[in-house]
């Protein structure tokens, strides 16, 4: 069973609640080790002295803070420690905002909190409360030893603690040339605007994450499994023809792409489009090739053989 970050109290105002905070992600990416091709013998990195090319111990090892190029301040861990706050098992939050104001791009990293024995009152009154008004609380965790920004919001029969980044750590999208202006201005019919709500009406589905899966690291997995059964590990795995798409799309008759795509949509229900490519992506692309290419002469082509299984 997991164990908890740390255990301490969520508090606000004078009520305080015992609570364990817990990770609330879990880590599936595939695990590479490097190895030397010749004997297949894992690479061991070393510390090294950037100057001498001699190994250094951990405990000569210093943290330092480049000021300038080439100047170094260092930091002693008495340094450290006076910076860090003095709370380390608390939750502490300091207001309580509406949860639809947050930008999702301040969200960050999901923590969850357990309530600790005989606090579940108190755990149950907070959570149903952030519910019932639609608020989410702000305040500030020590996790480890940094001092984190977050929003406490109810998830089921959770309280979600989720990790907010700094203003100062996003950028701002008007640092970049983005269209602006109005509809007008792109020749954007009231027409085409009707039938891009009507497409996405017509595609639109509950939210069911079960149904969306790292595809990449399943194939990947794949060709591991194939690797491992072949002698050696060194079997050859062939691709799959990569299909690359006309990026020509600058002179697009939308009229005929957003008819195409609802009349896709109307053979196809929408809760399909989670698990597999929606056939409106399908029509439009085809679309777009012929109002965008000029038509090539024809080309007998043999079709390519299946593997057997």
């Amino acid at each position: 069973m997991a164990r908890p970050i740390w255990t301490g109290t969520l508090s606000f105002g004078l009520l305080n609640v015992p609570v364990s905070l817990m990770s609330g992600e879990r880590k599936v990416d595939l695990q590479f080790r490097m190895l030397d091709s010749r004997d297949r013998k894992p690479i061991r990195f070393e510390r090294v002295n950037a100057d001498t090319g001699e190994e250094v111990p951990w405990k000569d090892i210093v943290k330092a803070y480049e000021y300038d190029k080439g100047s170094y301040v260092v930091l002693e861990e008495g340094d450290i420690r006076s910076a860090a706050p003095e709370s380390h098992e608390t939750v502490e939050v300091e207001a309580f905002v509406d949860a639809r104001q947050i930008d999702p791009r301040y969200y960050e990293k999901p923590y969850l909190l357990l309530p600790g024995k005989k606090a579940e009152k108190g755990y149950v009154l907070l959570r149903e409360t952030l519910r019932g008004t639609g608020k989410a609380g702000i305040a500030r965790v020590v996790v480890r030893t940094r001092e984190y920004l977050c929003a406490v919001m109810p998830q089921g029969h959770a309280l979600v603690l989720m990790i907010l980044r700094y203003p100062q750590e996003l950028v701002d999208p008007e640092d970049y040339k983005l269209p602006t202006g109005s509809l007008a201005d792109y020749r954007i019919t009231a027409k085409e605007t009707a039938m891009a709500g009507q497409l996405i009406e017509s595609m639109a589905a509950d939210w069911d994450p079960s149904q969306y899966h790292d595809e990449f690291r399943e194939r990947l997995q794949q060709v591991l499994n194939k690797r491992i059964k072949s002698k050696g590990g060194t079997t050859q795995v062939e691709e799959e023809p990569v299909q690359h798409e006309d990026a020509s799309t600058n002179v697009v008759d939308f009229m005929a792409l957003l008819q195409k795509s609802l009349d896709a949509n109307k053979r196809t229900p929408a809760k399909k489009t989670a698990t597999r490519k929606a056939p409106a992506k399908k029509a439009a692309k085809k679309a777009a090739k012929k109002t965008t290419r000029k038509p090539a002469k024809a080309t007998k082509k043999s079709a390519p053989r299946r593997r057997a299984g």
